[in-house]
């Protein structure tokens, strides 16, 4: 699925996090999509999501009025009102991910009010020259706990999924984290969405066929032709990825 970086209402890609460039208008990119039936999409608001300004839901509306697929989105969900409000303009699922730092209990009463189906949670992962991993907020702040502590801490507010975002692969088209995604995923008995680092379909082929995962998106494969090269909007055709020879 392509996840979508949009911040002051441009759509934007980002590396490691870092450095957003300009890629052209989020509606227009959602259109496409539409036409290439792509089966869901991901909406992040990064500016909501690092500094904690207030959701643009007139932005949301925009997308939700033009997007014929299931639409996922994260950036700046604070209190249940916002839960509320994301459903109401048609969100299928909310994505949290510094509100698990702050205050788990609104999440917790999320997921009672809506369903686990529909509250996501966002763990992005930073490896160390070590090579141990650290959990980080979109903000950029360190969580105290380890890996396995965080997993046990989110699982038990009752998410339905989760989305890994290995930080250092994000936008590098350097393929994704398999070993980190394999841990993860042996150590969780809920939905794992993958992100962070696709480049080419075979990364998807490896993923989806030899890890036991749900989803895998992408990003900077849905909106460049290559790496290094221009803006094009595009998604692999499905038989790309299902023909496994």
């Amino acid at each position: 699925m392509p996840c979508l970086l949009v911040t002051n209402k441009r759509l934007v890609k980002t590396v490691r996090f870092k450095n957003p460039s300009y890629i052209g208008d989020p509606i227009n990119a959602v259109k496409i999509y539409n036409d290439k039936e792509v089966d869901e999409l991901i909406l992040l608001d990064i500016n909501a999501a690092k500094v904690g300004s207030n959701i643009d839901f007139d932005l949301i509306t925009s997308f939700a009025e033009e997007c014929f697929m299931p639409l996922t989105y994260g950036g700046g969900v604070k209190t249940l009102e916002d839960f509320k409000m994301l459903f109401r303009l048609g969100i299928e699922k909310v994505i949290v991910n510094s509100v698990l730092f702050d205050d788990g209990e609104v999440v917790s009463r999320a997921v009672q009010m809506f369903g686990s189906q529909s509250v996501v949670a966002s763990i992005d992962v930073v490896k160390n020259e070590h090579g141990d991993y650290s959990v980080y907020s979109h903000s950029n702040r360190r969580n105290d706990r380890s890996l396995l502590e965080y997993l046990e801490y989110v699982i038990g507010l009752g998410v339905g999924e989760i989305m890994l975002t290995a930080v250092d692969r994000e936008g590098t088209w350097s393929g994704y984290d398999v070993e980190l995604i394999h841990f993860i995923n042996k150590n969780i008995d809920i939905p794992l969405i993958a992100n962070g680092g696709c480049g080419k379909v075979e990364d998807l082929k490896e993923l989806l066929f030899n890890e036991d995962i749900q989803a895998a998106s992408i990003g900077s494969m849905a909106v460049y032709q290559k790496k290094g090269m221009g803006v094009l909007i595009r998604f692999p055709k499905r038989q790309q990825v299902i023909d496994n020879e």
